[in-house]
């Protein structure tokens, strides 16, 4: 009976599992991933903002002046980005601290009457004017936290002493920032940096207990605020409160006040509600004539939900997972502790800012007044989030694979167009990395092999074994051994082994 050898044809789940295989374990799949992403994400948030902006760009100057407005800033970004590709990871970890210092000042030249401005606007004082431009200098804050809190905490461990311990002291810098922040005051800006610093603390490694310790003070300081809004408000209800009520009644899909507290998010529901599964069309959006507010910032997602419909939606949201999922495996496969970290922290921080976003829109969340990263309308929250996918690229790009097949078969053509140079194998260590040996420990024994001694001339064959009693001495001679003590101690080394008698 013969057996059949032929090979057997692949089913077609089998073969694509095969395909996906080969893509991922290629070394530049995530480099190239992140770019087309966010290449993606910055395209759909430029054609829906040319959208939804139409309307109140007409009462300024023009119907597409906001939209090109948002292009312009996104150039900007790209450039920020292409700097970020630029520079070695081990001058940007060398600027951490010089950022972090320029954030604090920039933040409290913000609380400063007259320089800081937003307060009649938007109710916080968080704007510097820089001529025809503004300045939001808490969009900094939040990428600064993660570049300093890298290159603070790796390598780093808790220590037993609470003043030199590296987590204490970024906690302490963190606390700082988030305070500065509140008294503008923009709470939404302040939770997005207090995760941030807190994904920088899980990410570095800090022990559990910390971490429930930490994120039960936050509760509390969240409570308190709430609390002291509340008696503050009179009887009368801040907008805190009335952000907590329309969230307990979006849950129960019964709003009380449509036309007063619960408007804004009513008419995010009626525009998603719209647009059903395939959408009303690009540009095609009623919700946008003067129906939304900020329908172009903090509720752009019902917009897209309207015009694009549940499979715009849904495309906006795959996006934004794969964007996590594959930074996190960059991550993962990163062999500098400092690039490890970053990686991590600025994609956690920038998707769960997208999902907190969409989660209020939809009403699972209450509303926060936190942008949709990349595609919300804003001139320095596109340029600071953009420029940050630039640090996430170059954690890919320094990734061992990657450098390896570039040493061996040059650039890609993408590098090559923007003019970047190859990745430094010694990643955020710098040159003085290159070429050192591993240090070796001081309680290591250093072992020499005696270099073999040529015999003399006159010597033709080896000398004779000595005849000496067992127990001479370890050079050969003919020293007697001497006899032990009664009751001494015995030796058991190799040249005694036994007591003789």
């Amino acid at each position: 009976m013969t057996q059949d050898t032929t090979p057997r044809r692949q089913s077609a789940p089998d073969r694509l599992r095969a395909r996906c295989r080969d893509y991922l374990s290629r070394p530049f799949f995530d480099y190239f991933f992140i770019l087309s992403v966010v290449g993606l994400i910055t395209a759909v948030g430029a054609v829906m903002v040319l959208s939804s902006s139409t309307t109140w760009s007409a009462l300024d100057s023009g119907v597409w002046t906001q939209g090109v407005r948002h292009i312009i800033f996104l150039g900007i970004g790209y450039l920020v980005l292409w700097l970020t590709l630029w520079m070695r990871p081990s001058l940007i970890r060398r600027l951490a601290t010089p950022l972090l210092v320029v954030t604090v000042m920039l933040l409290g030249a913000v609380l400063i009457p007259g320089v800081g401005t937003g307060l009649v606007e938007s109710g916080a004082r968080s704007w510097l004017a820089l001529g025809p431009f503004t300045f939001q200098p808490s969009e900094l804050a939040k990428v600064t936290l993660a570049v300093w809190g890298a290159h603070h905490l790796s390598d780093r461990r808790p220590t037993r002493h609470w003043l030199h311990d590296p987590f204490v002291h970024y906690g302490l810098v963190a606390a700082l920032i988030v305070v500065l922040i509140l008294r503008q005051p923009d709470f939404g800006m302040a939770a997005v940096c207090i995760s941030v610093a807190v994904l920088v603390l899980i990410f570095s490694g800090l022990p559990g207990r910390l971490i429930v310790s930490i994120g039960g003070g936050f509760g509390l300081l969240a409570l308190g605020t709430a609390i002291f809004s509340t008696l503050r408000s009179k009887g009368e209800g801040s907008y805190r409160t009335h952000r907590i009520e329309v969230y307990r009644d979006a849950l129960l899909g019964d709003f009380d006040d449509v036309r007063g507290k619960a408007f804004q998010s009513y008419q995010g529901f009626l525009s998603l509600a719209e647009g059903g599964t395939s959408g009303v069309g690009p540009g095609q959006s009623r919700a946008k004539w003067f129906y939304l507010p900020e329908a172009k910032n903090d509720f752009i997602f019902a917009i897209i939900g309207e015009e694009t419909g549940l499979v715009g939606g849904t495309i906006v949201i795959l996006l934004f997972g794969a964007l996590g999922l594959v930074g996190l495996r960059c991550a993962m496969r990163s062999a500098d502790p400092y690039l490890k970290l970053l990686a991590a922290t600025l994609t956690a921080g920038v998707v769960s800012q997208a999902f907190v976003n969409i989660g209020y829109v939809v009403g699972l969340l209450p509303v926060t007044g936190i942008q949709l990263p990349m595609i919300s309308s804003g001139g320095s929250s596109a340029i600071i989030t953009v420029g940050s996918m630039g640090l996430l690229a170059s954690a890919a790009r320094h990734e061992p694979e990657a450098v390896s097949t570039m040493q061996s078969y040059g650039r890609p053509a993408i590098d090559r167009l923007l003019r970047l140079r190859e990745p430094d194998p010694a990643g955020s260590r710098g040159p003085a990395a290159r070429g050192t040996r591993p240090d070796r420990s001081p309680a290591e024994p250093v072992t020499r092999r005696p270099r073999p001694v040529p015999p003399s001339p006159g010597e033709g064959r080896p000398a004779p074994r000595s005849t000496t009693a067992p127990g001479g001495s370890v050079t050969g001679g003919t020293t007697p051994r001497r006899r032990p003590r009664p009751g001494g101690p015995v030796r058991t080394d190799r040249h005694h082994p036994r007591r003789r008698g």
